[in-house]
């Protein structure tokens, strides 16, 4: 048995709205204004406060109800890897004070949501980072999230389901209400083995379950799309979040470049709805361009059937993968690398 949510901005947003957008990539649009790969994004939070603003203005202005703070790596693990460790409530309170003041100039309701991406290092048993530790970065990261003004802590791109759990609790203990997606990239599995059926069951047995719950990044639109049915096939009423990339990523000229055109990510947008998301947004290479399109495919189309996997790719593209992950011929489990992975 596990308590209902307490009442948030989140919650009430939704109560009255059949589907929200939220925003699209961090990492792509702070990319083009000129972060070094390999660089902290979180330290442009106090260094370059002006295109954090600008990253967030771009998704509000394209329509989203819901944007990312520049948060993602935020904690103490990831932070060390720069020196700055030191700087988790300076630099999450930040993220989320220059998020509220967008917010609250829109004219309208925007969900500031603390963006919480995993730690980088390799949990109990397999590593060195027990749980309790974990719980513990993640509570000092929410809680300069929560002194900033963020409505939701926003757990993303998680692999483990030891490390979704510890998250949720950093989150609760910092009294904020939570949201929380895992990135299926691996056969329709995480890299740590979990399936979308197996979250979507964790999630409701949970002391503190989520607002809402999901996936974000992976391998493509069509296989994040494929994850989001297996959601829905497990009957539970939770809002569920569909974050996908915008296509497929291709190195061109010296950089990444995702090649899903907006009219895919509407199409994408649409068919996430109708699979079952009630949150839908982008990850890798969304631009606002791409969420324009999105934007404006959800407020125009009608609601449609759920699609059939016959459906999704000829709209958007072939799977990466036979298995969807729960049939039991997915991947072993096996270990992630410590190394820094940037959302998007």
């Amino acid at each position: 048995m596990t308590d209902a949510p307490l009442p948030n901005a989140l919650s009430k947003l939704l109560e009255t709205r059949d589907w929200l957008m939220a925003d699209g990539a961090t990492g792509t649009t702070l990319f083009n204004m000129g972060l070094s790969s390999g660089d902290a994004p979180e330290l442009w939070n106090v260094d370059k406060p002006e295109n954090i603003t600008r990253l967030y203005l771009g998704a509000v202005e394209a329509g989203s109800d819901i944007f990312l703070t520049n948060s993602f790596g935020g904690t103490a693990s990831r932070l060390k890897l720069h020196k700055s460790e030191h700087r988790v409530h300076e630099l999450n309170k930040a993220a989320a004070e220059i998020g509220r003041n967008v917010a609250d100039r829109a004219g309208r309701v925007v969900i500031v949501a603390g963006s919480m991406g995993p730690t980088g290092e390799i949990m109990e048993p397999m590593g060195p980072l027990s749980y309790s530790a974990a719980v513990e970065m993640f509570h000092e990261q929410a809680e300069g999230l929560k002194a900033g003004g963020a409505d939701v802590a926003w757990i993303e791109t998680i692999s483990a389901a030891d490390e979704y759990k510890a998250a949720a609790e950093g989150a609760t203990l910092a009294g904020l209400p939570w949201v929380g997606t895992m990135s299926f990239d691996t056969a329709g599995r995480t890299m740590m083995g979990v399936t979308s059926a197996r979250l979507a069951d964790m999630v409701e047995k949970m002391p503190t379950p989520p607002v809402a719950y999901g996936a974000n990044c992976g391998t493509g639109s069509s296989d994040l799309l494929r994850t989001v049915l297996g959601f829905s096939a497990q009957g539970h009423e939770r809002p569920i979040i569909a974050k996908g990339n915008a296509g497929i990523p291709r190195y061109m000229d010296g950089h990444i470049h995702y090649d899903g055109t907006p009219e895919l990510m509407g199409d994408y947008a649409c068919m996430a709805r109708d699979a079952g998301a009630t949150i839908i947004g982008g990850c890798c290479g969304t631009t606002p361009e791409h969420l324009r399109a999105m934007k404006e495919a959800l407020e125009t189309r009608p609601r449609g059937e759920r699609p059939t996997l016959e459906q999704i790719t000829a709209k958007l593209g072939g799977f990466s993968s036979a298995s969807d992950g729960t049939d039991d011929k997915g991947p072993a489990k096996r270990e992630r690398s410590g190394r820094r992975r940037a959302r998007d």
